[in-house]
């Protein structure tokens, strides 16, 4: 199986309204209401992130795009004939989605992962409510998402034997300091450029989602997205800062689904047929305090486990 990129992503939310405020007012997305909920849009697709009403705020679904329908027919067969458990999508769930055909499944962590093929969009130009030039999609997808893995082996083993993804880098982190316990996590790629299109982070996370990344062209959007987010009184949840692994400029603010958004530029694309892991030790070469968005008590129980 080849997954081509992060088509879409999936959140739950008690006011979908909530979604349209912070989308419009801080990230630059257009809000437009779609049957079963909101489609938030980056481009010319029908959405990127899709809002279905619920009775909690969480994240639910990553949305993997194959090719073609030969390949979406082939990928089904193959979970059939390794015996992993899938859903074909109903219609209401495509229609939110604005995809052809979904299938889904859980990986050993619970998280769920719609197989989809086939965008529907009138490809109607985007513009954005705060003339945001436009957002880095394309062949290289929505961004990138983390996600939790607590039996962290398990489920890298089974993105990388059933969907053909690629580890890119894996680090460590210790958010009590150097003498304090050690979570993993592992940054993922599938078949394009973009660094990461997932990470996984060996721990439990409420909501579902550690954070969802989006990509700007330059480092005068990211500014002005902070700007934005500084105007709005939203939750800062890290300062600006670069990346060491795949170099991104970006800042973290909190979402109206209780994980983080990443905004940022610059990210790496690489020729996977070049590449070889490694581990790295810093999460960023300057910047990215995570303290001003949690305090002591929350890194504490995030360095447990809980």
């Amino acid at each position: 199986m080849e997954i081509a990129a992060l088509a879409y992503c999936v959140v739950a939310a008690t006011d979908p309204q909530e979604w349209i405020r912070f989308g419009e007012d801080i990230a630059g997305f257009s809000a437009d209401a779609v049957a079963g909920g909101v489609a938030l849009r980056m481009d010319e697709r029908a959405g990127r992130i899709f809002v279905q009403p619920a009775t909690d705020n969480r994240f639910l679904a990553c949305g993997w795009e194959v090719r073609t329908r030969r390949e979406f027919e082939a990928a089904l067969a193959e979970l059939a004939e390794r015996g992993i458990a899938f859903t074909r999508a109903t219609a209401e769930e495509l229609a939110l989605r604005s995809v052809a055909e979904m299938a889904w499944m859980l990986d050993p962590a619970g998280n769920r992962h719609e197989l989809a093929f086939g965008p529907v969009s009138d490809f109607a130009r985007f513009v954005s409510p705060q003339a945001v030039r436009g957002f880095v999609t394309g062949e290289l997808g929505l961004g990138h998402a983390v996600l939790p893995a607590p039996d962290i082996d398990a489920v890298r083993d089974f993105l990388i034997d059933v969907f053909g993804f690629g580890v890119s880098d894996f680090m460590v982190h210790r958010p009590m300091g150097p003498d304090g316990p050690g979570m993993r996590i592992n940054f993922m790629h599938c078949a394009n450029p973009r660094h990461h299109s997932l990470a996984l982070f060996e721990g439990e996370v409420p909501s579902g989602c550690v954070h969802l990344m989006v990509e700007v062209p330059d480092l005068d959007e990211v500014g002005r997205a902070h700007d934005r987010m500084l105007q709005a009184g939203a939750r800062m949840m890290a300062t600006l800062g670069k990346h060491t692994n795949d170099r991104m400029t970006s800042f973290y603010v909190a979402t109206p689904g209780g994980f983080a958004l990443e905004y940022g530029f610059g990210g790496l694309q690489l020729d996977w047929a070049k590449h070889s892991e490694f581990e790295f030790t810093e999460v960023s070469l300057w910047g990215h305090d995570f303290s001003v968005g949690f305090g002591a008590d929350e890194q504490a129980q995030l360095a447990a486990g809980a």
